[in-house]
């Protein structure tokens, strides 16, 4: 294990801010992070094993017993839920003869539930060792059962069983054309870097991940704070539940988003960056590396970019499974090898980032939408939608549609015309913006999506008349409940709370004062929260409960009394040791 691990130090420098991308190695290689390797790596990386077990303990993909030699993980999205997931994955333990959230006696095999792998457009999906598997249905898994058990190693296996598609439907001003290789750094040059950063402004590009502050505002920022170092962060980290346009832009237009990083740098004078790739799009980190080193060969990354004096460089940082990364602060703590748990703010990022240093952090579809506007200028993207919302927004559309996919659209275009277009019929409502944004009933089909109606950093999820709209907010509920960081006690016990409250109603067990109590712990749990994680939890209810208050009503329960808790079967152990099971030795609950 030592000369195994003194590799993978090696090449990770012995810098602690590369912790994630170490464990990463120990676990492919030993299936779960051995005490052993946990005291060497403190060893090295003089840090405590304290704050390595709190790292691994942190994030979902690290684990501490070993897991199978074939680790299967199955999306619980609400999108896979809709695909028949609950049948796919009772046939599963039932081929590969082990029980959910556990390893086979062999050690051959594991199977578990994960969040959403982001390949909710073609569902039911999930990872194997952390590489996509999608469309999975029982034929798909007979073959994998042979294809495990005789051990056979996943380079061997089919293509077919990892196919990940672009499914691109609709493309717009972005993804019907991209810019060469080098042609947004070649006129920026040109038109001049600070011209460059005016015509940016001028376009009105705000973050595409979902906030939408000023793209120009935040760079400028950046550039003009007191530093000897700056860097820019690309978040790739979408784990919004229904969003999967950035593993379609990183796959087919991987170049101009590093080209934006690169123009980012120029202007703001920084000479590093990092991809924040999310840990379920494993399987793009080759391909993206060859992109990468294809650039430094061409004389677009590294050294005297150009023949300029412009030096910046791209290293791609992998995530290990947690939702709460997409916060920038966050996702600053995990590159910089530590817990995903969000800073105080201020200071920005802007201002103090990674390693405290002043740091750009935007979205996978900002830095692309950048790229084509040091080419196309300010006024070719804001010729696109509105006075408020310029330019376009890329979608990721799923659930009951014919046409799941990539949609582009101009800001301003009416809900009902991106239904139309995705073949979306009999609608009783849409996910606008994931769990975490709004969802929207039939009755609201004109109104528009832009930040001054419905803003969304891309995930639309669409459900038809035959889906029950509070198993979808259970799912939702219970997705927040586990990806808590819980840092702040609002949130970790807030979102169990709202969890249990929900089952409790959805369950028909709940009272008219279970749903008051619901509503207030909502507006708690919301306004008290660190993160933006908390302060959005509570929407899947809130805006649910706003739209469609009698179907809470409906659930609740026909009598006037049912107790909390079952007073008699709390006594069975008390029983058991007294040797008593008569009359005398149970309790009966009656209503006053």
């Amino acid at each position: 294990m030592k000369q195994f691990l003194d590799m993978v130090l090696e090449s990770a420098e012995r810098q602690p801010v590369r912790l994630l991308r170490i464990l990463r190695a120990v676990q492919d290689r030993y299936r779960h992070i051995p005490e052993q390797a946990i005291d060497i790596i403190a060893e090295q990386l003089k840090i405590s094993r304290t704050e390595i077990i709190a790292v691994v303990e942190f994030y979902s993909f690290f684990h501490r017993q070993p897991q199978g030699r074939y680790d299967i993980l199955i999306s619980d999205s609400i999108t896979d839920w809709m695909l028949d997931k609950a049948n796919i994955m009772s046939y599963l333990s039932k081929v590969l003869k082990v029980d959910v959230g556990t390893v086979r006696g062999d050690g051959l095999v594991s199977l578990n539930n994960t969040s959403c792998t982001g390949m909710c457009d073609q569902g039911p999906a999930g990872l194997i060792n952390g590489y996509a598997l999608t469309r999975l249905d029982r034929p798909k898994i007979d073959d994998m059962a042979v294809l495990i058990e005789q051990a056979v190693p996943l380079s061997e296996w089919p293509a077919e069983f990892f196919q990940v598609s672009d499914n691109i439907q609709r493309p717009g001003l972005l993804l019907q054309q991209a810019i060469a290789p080098g042609s947004g750094l070649t006129r920026a040059l040109a038109r001049g870097l600070k011209e460059t950063l005016t015509e940016i402004e001028k376009s009105g590009l705000r973050g595409r991940g979902g906030a939408g502050f000023s793209t120009a505002m935040k760079w400028r920022f950046c550039a003009e704070a007191q530093s000897d170092r700056r860097y820019v962060v690309c978040n790739a980290d979408e784990g919004e539940p229904g969003t999967f346009k950035d593993r379609v832009l990183l796959n087919s237009y991987a170049d101009q988003v590093f080209e934006g990083m690169t123009l980012c740098a120029a202007l703001i004078g920084a000479e590093q960056g990092y991809l924040y790739l999310r840990g379920e799009y494993r399987h793009l980190e080759d391909k993206l590396q060859k992109i990468l080193q294809q650039r430094r060969d061409d004389g677009l990354l590294g050294q005297n970019i150009l023949g300029q004096e412009l030096n910046f460089d791209i290293e791609i940082c992998m995530g290990a499974g947690a939702y709460i990364c997409g916060e920038e602060s966050a996702l600053i703590e995990s590159l910089e090898g530590k817990c995903g748990i969000p800073r105080n703010r201020p200071p920005y990022p802007v201002t103090q980032g990674y390693l405290h240093k002043p740091t750009v952090v935007n979205n996978v579809e900002t830095f692309m939408a950048a790229a084509a506007i040091a080419v196309n200028g300010g006024d070719w993207f804001k010729g696109a939608g509105t006075e408020r919302s310029a330019g376009s927004k890329i979608l990721s559309i799923s659930g009951d549609c014919a046409k799941p996919g990539i949609y582009e659209y101009p800001f301003g275009v009416a809900i009902k015309q991106i239904l139309s277009d995705c073949g979306a019929v009999d609608v009783q409502g849409v996910q606008v913006g994931g769990p975490s944004g709004s969802f929207i009933s039939d009755q609201e089909l004109e109104r528009q999506l832009a930040f001054e109606d419905l803003a969304t950093g891309g995930s639309f999820i669409v459900f038809n008349n035959s889906r029950h709209v509070l198993d979808v907010v259970k799912n939702f509920t219970h997705f927040f409940a586990h990806e808590s960081c819980g840092f702040c006690t609002p949130c970790r016990v807030g979102t169990s709370l709202l969890k249990k409250q929900l089952d409790k109603i959805v369950d028909g067990h709940g009272s008219a004062g279970d749903v008051a109590a619901l509503e207030e712990l909502c507006q708690l749990v919301k306004n008290y929260s660190h993160c933006g994680l908390g302060q959005t939890a509570a929407n899947p209810v809130l805006t649910t409960l706003q739209r469609y208050p009698e179907l809470y009503q409906r659930q609740l329960k026909k009598i006037s009394y049912e107790p909390g808790f079952d007073l008699d079967g709390a006594l069975e152990v008390a029983r058991r040791m007294a040797n008593r099971d008569d009359a005398g030795a149970h309790l009966t609950q009656v209503e006053e």
